[in-house]
C-alpha cells in the first residue's frame, strides 16, 4: 500500500500526521533535500510547503511514481 509524505515548515506540517502522513519537518534547504533522499520507495504523494518546493527545485519532478503537490503560500 501506498503512503503520502509531506515536508516543510514543522508548524504548516504536523498535522498531517493526524491523518496518517509521513511528516518530514524541514525548516531550511539543507532539512528539505535530507527529507527528499530519505524518502522511502512506498511514497506515492509528496505534499509540499511553498518553502520546501522552492528548496527542492525541479528534484520532486524528477522522482517518478511519486506525485509532488504543493501547499499554497
Amino acid at each position: 500500500m501506498s503512503r503520502a509524505a509531506v515536508i516543510g515548515e514543522a508548524v504548516r506540517v504536523q498535522g498531517y500526521a493526524l491523518a496518517g502522513a509521513v511528516v518530514y519537518p524541514a525548516e531550511d534547504a539543507d532539512q528539505a533535500r535530507a527529507a527528499w533522499r530519505s524518502l522511502p520507495p512506498d511514497i506515492a504523494v509528496v505534499v509540499l510547503t511553498a518553502r520546501a518546493a522552492a528548496w527542492l527545485g525541479e528534484a520532486p519532478q524528477r522522482r517518478d511514481g511519486v506525485l509532488p503537490v504543493v501547499m499554497p503560500p
